[in-house]
């Protein structure tokens, strides 16, 4: 026999349409020789667009990679053997610094506060794990990132209470949707622990605006809850507004070291801000001391190897490079994201204005059969199969609207861009052509039938009309 916790693998979610359109693209994955006509993949928020630059610190800085120190002396037996699971102190402070950096230096973050994690997959159920008893409830923006139902629920026993936004206001937080579904949780007799957000948006690709903060921050105080900010794609942001974390917003309002400052946590990793994600490097940090010791014991289940730390403890340490790559990774990144916009908007098709991320949330309602989550689905699988594209719905994001989807950019090149764009415009084309001729056929029906309901006086009428005309 097995646990139950294995026979109840559907909670995992693996079946929503956003792992199924990995799976297909899996099958038939496009490849510019070997396989042409293959699915893009268009649902990986990986960004690809400045590996030559970390490539070319590894080339320049042979040393890290030979695990040698400034002294040319070996300490590869010294990462090999058995580490503490605190972390390297050389990395926890590289590591702190770049996320101050990413800041512009408007929050000095302590070492002592982070706890390493393996991904921040990890450093997301560890503090769900800190924070929430099963059955306990965290309140989340929609549309949110669909490995959250993983990520947050599976193991912990937590739940997720929506707070549903709209595209109205470009689905920005509002105090009444937080309220809903604060009650909306007291409806289902569930105690809600915190809200937890995402900031930079994944899928939006926007910022958390200073009075979404302030409305935030004015609700888990009233309320007395925690409040978690994945801030993964904080180094991603290459427009204004400008990204405000949610420890800047602490130290603005003099809440440091106080009540609210014991139930604020940041969720970070190097998987976005630096292109890393199969380093798995995420990281917990909290000002609270008994989440942080708590964090840290649970951290020895997943660990970042110590070769891994003392690589890129040299890399950030280097501040010349990260201040080089964080400029250019931003440019690119707006160029690219640019690219997307405009390809889009040329046939019609337009996106949420965004300053951030890997990704578009894009409005495709115009181009639903119906104005339904049916609709929406139907439009997926002719865009996976037919475009051979693999988009992210909306629905697998739980966004309230049908017909939005999230695309990602960043992790192509820019000649893999312009195809997909071309699919997309061959796409709506034969879709334009389609709705034209149907409503022609439906015309000439309508015509038809108009027709034969007349009587024969109005037949023999329009004849002599005719005959008239001619003669003239």
């Amino acid at each position: 026999m097995l646990s139950s916790k294995v026979t109840d693998c559907n909670a995992h979610g693996q079946d929503s349409s956003y792992f199924l359109g990995w799976q297909e693209y899996e099958k038939n994955p496009y490849h510019e020789i070997n396989n042409p006509n293959g699915i893009i993949q268009m649902g990986l928020a990986e960004n690809q667009l400045s590996f030559n630059l970390l490539e070319s610190w590894i080339e320049n800085n042979p040393t890290a990679t030979q695990f040698k120190n400034n002294d040319d002396h070996s300490v590869f037996k010294e990462l090999a053997l058995f580490q503490d699971y605190h972390g390297l102190p050389s990395f926890k402070k590289a590591f702190v610094q770049f996320m101050s950096e990413i800041r512009g230096n408007t929050f000095t973050f302590d070492p002592n506060n982070l706890v390493l994690t393996a991904g921040a997959t990890s450093a997301s159920e560890t503090l769900m794990f800190c924070v929430a008893n099963p059955g306990d409830a965290f309140l989340i923006p929609t549309p949110y990132y669909p490995a959250f139902d993983r990520d947050l629920k599976w193991r912990t026993g937590a739940e997720i209470v929506p707070i549903h936004c709209s595209s109205s206001n470009g689905f920005r937080i509002t105090r009444s949707a937080l309220e809903d579904a604060y009650q909306q949780a007291k409806k289902k007799d569930l105690k809600v622990k915190g809200i937890f957000v995402t900031n930079p948006s994944n899928p939006l690709g926007t910022s958390l605006s200073i009075h979404e903060l302030d409305l935030i921050f004015n609700f888990i105080s009233t309320k007395n809850i925690h409040l978690i900010s994945d801030e993964v794609y904080s180094g991603t942001v290459f427009s204004s507004p400008k990204f405000t974390s949610v420890m800047e917003v602490l130290k603005n309002k003099n809440l440091m070291n106080s009540e609210v400052s014991n139930r604020v946590h940041i969720i970070c990793s190097l998987s976005k801000d630096l292109g890393l994600p199969g380093f798995r490097v995420g990281a917990i940090y909290s000002g609270n001391v008994d989440v942080v010791s708590a964090a840290t014991k649970m951290s020895s289940f997943g660990l970042i190897s110590s070769q891994t730390q003392y690589l890129l403890s040299e890399m950030l340490s280097d501040r010349k490079f990260t201040q080089i790559y964080l400029s250019e990774n931003r440019r690119r990144l707006k160029h690219r994201q640019e690219t997307l916009v405009k390809g889009l908007q040329k046939v019609g098709i337009r996106c949420l204005k965004s300053n951030s991320g890997l990704f578009c949330w894009v409005d495709m309602r115009h181009l639903l059969s119906s104005k339904t989550f049916h609709g929406e689905i139907e439009l997926w699988e002719k865009i996976v199969y037919d475009v051979r594209l693999n988009i992210s719905p909306g629905s697998s994001c739980h966004c309230s609207e049908p017909g939005w989807f999230r695309v990602c950019f960043a992790n192509m090149s820019e000649e893999t861009l312009i195809l997909a764009m071309q699919r997309v415009k061959s796409f709506v084309e034969s879709m334009s052509k389609k709705n034209n001729r149907n409503r022609h056929q439906q015309m000439l029906h309508n015509s038809a039938r108009r027709t034969k309901s007349l009587p024969k006086w109005v037949f023999s009428l329009s004849l002599n009309q005719l005959e008239v005309g001619e003669q003239r």
